[in-house]
């Protein structure tokens, strides 16, 4: 958006115009109220310009970016409700084989299920590779999947849901993880995690489904030990990792269809956009940003942790990266009123931060998700001792 319209539509906001139009300047502070209705205006906006081109995406039943094509098979189920329609992203399996084969395995998937309500989308992996769904480019092409499907579709980005089948189910154990602020659920069906951790699924219900007589690559007794880890995970976090693993002792890897369970455990799972603590364990592809925290663009390392957490007007970080900042939002924190920050037990910020229009358009430009809009950012550097 230009300049002289981020001004314009600043004096619109009559919330905050008591200071008058003589020094109602871009970088003026916003409040509550005014800058909801900014996240709004700038997002309507910024999807605007790109609708045309997601239309014909969707139009083509292919997605684009990160350089590669992700052509897609699409089916609609039941009426969407007043608030949007579900979307349920479902990995097929296959891997390193010839393209006929994941071919195939891609119009499988497409059968696989049905669920009650909602846009069932079968994405066809642009690469024919092992790791086939949890290479670098697949952030990027399944961000611009939700997109467009949210601006042309009127899908609810708060359910949003991710499923996979084999290799498809290798991709949901890496990308849930470290792409767990996009979805309400995840659900993997008879794949491997390989070297990942279920660390950062604090606020992403989980489920695994797994034939107990999948022996290939020790896919059933992974799957045993990750709903121990789980477990554990939930037992030391009450509010955290929500799960739910359905083991069938005589089955092998095809599943005869009784993951398909898997649907109404999910259907009513909501995404957590502004979660009051958040574990963030960097994969080998890293993120710049989960939830509301970030790292400066460039700045994000492999296998890196941050654990974050919020506690009235306190918030409390255990991390061991360099540099990190918070996006705030008044469904976190109330931003009249000072915030205290504590990093590693030392106090790094203490006071006010102002809602502000280049937040609100930075936070976009990361994330063109209005759901996870910040309107307010601190900017933090680690001072060891």
């Amino acid at each position: 958006m230009h300049r002289s319209c981020y001004k314009r539509l600043l004096m619109s906001l009559t919330a905050i115009a008591c200071c008058g139009p003589a020094v109602f300047a871009q970088e003026a502070a916003l409040t509550k109220e005014a800058a909801e209705e900014a996240i709004e205006k700038v997002w309507q906006h910024n999807t605007a310009e790109q609708r045309t081109v997601l239309e014909a995406e969707l139009a083509n039943e292919k997605i684009e970016a990160a350089g590669k094509s992700m052509p897609l098979l699409i089916k609609q189920f039941g009426t969407a409700p007043a608030t949007g329609a579900a979307l349920y992203i479902s990995m097929h399996g296959g891997g390193g084989a010839p393209a006929a084969v994941n071919d195939q395995q891609w119009r499988n998937q497409i059968r696989l299920y049905e669920p009650e309500e909602g846009y069932y989308v079968a994405p066809r992996s642009p690469t024919n590779t092992w790791n086939l769904w949890h290479e670098s480019h697949m952030d990027a092409l399944f961000d611009r999947l939700i997109l467009a499907f949210v601006v042309c579709k009127g899908v609810d980005p708060n359910r949003i849901y991710l499923m996979g089948y084999s290799a498809g189910g290798d991709g949901v154990f890496q990308l849930a993880p470290r792409m767990s602020d996009r979805f309400a659920a995840a659900a993997m069906m008879a794949g491997h995690p390989n070297e990942t951790k279920p660390d950062g699924l604090r606020n992403l219900p989980f489920a695994i489904f797994m034939g107990g007589k999948d022996a290939a690559y020790s896919r059933n007794q992974i799957a045993e030990q990750w709903k121990i880890q789980l477990a554990k995970l939930a037992e030391d976090d009450s509010e955290g990792y929500k799960h739910f693993v359905q083991i069938y002792p005589d089955l092998p890897h095809w599943m005869n269809g009784k993951d398909r369970e898997v649907l109404p455990w999910m259907k009513d799972k909501i995404r957590q956009s502004w979660p009051r603590k958040v574990v963030w364990l960097q994969d080998d592809v890293t993120e710049d940003r989960l939830y509301w925290l970030g790292v400066p663009k460039g700045q994000a390392k492999e296998r890196t942790l941050v654990v974050a957490s919020v506690a009235d007007q306190t918030i409390s970080i255990v991390g061991d990266v360099a540099a990190l900042n918070l996006l705030l939002n008044d469904r976190l924190v109330d931003l009249d009123k000072p915030i205290v920050v504590r990093w590693n037990d030392k106090l790094v910020f203490e006071g006010k931060v102002e809602r502000r229009l280049d937040s609100i358009e930075r936070s976009l430009e990361q994330r063109l998700d209005k759901q996870l809009a910040a309107t307010a950012i601190v900017e933090l550097v680690r001072k060891d001792p």
